[in-house]
């Protein structure tokens, strides 16, 4: 989504999730471990892809651990404060 105002500069909550749980997954040991802690199962995971809940833990999960927040924050060029607010975001 365009931002429409200029307030509005960052990613769109949902969407900065989506791109999160890609980087979670590409890693076979952090993707375990976010299944683990979520209490997530690949089928529920896939099928809730469009749930604010499921996109929410995505969140939470890297929120909770400062290395993976900062290094996802680098790696989908977004600061981790960005990423904090889009789980205060989808928590709501």
């Amino acid at each position: 989504m365009i931002a429409s105002s200029p307030s509005e500069t960052s990613a769109e909550p949902q969407v900065l999730a989506l791109a999160a749980l890609g980087w979670i997954l590409e890693d076979s040991d952090r993707a375990e471990r976010f299944l683990s802690l979520t209490g997530l199962d690949p089928e529920t995971l896939r099928a809730g892809l469009g749930d604010v809940s499921v996109l929410g833990a995505v969140m939470e999960f890297l929120a909770n651990h400062e290395p993976d927040l900062l290094r996802c924050a680098e790696a989908l060029a977004v600061t981790p404060e960005e990423l904090v607010g889009a789980a205060q975001e989808l928590a709501r």
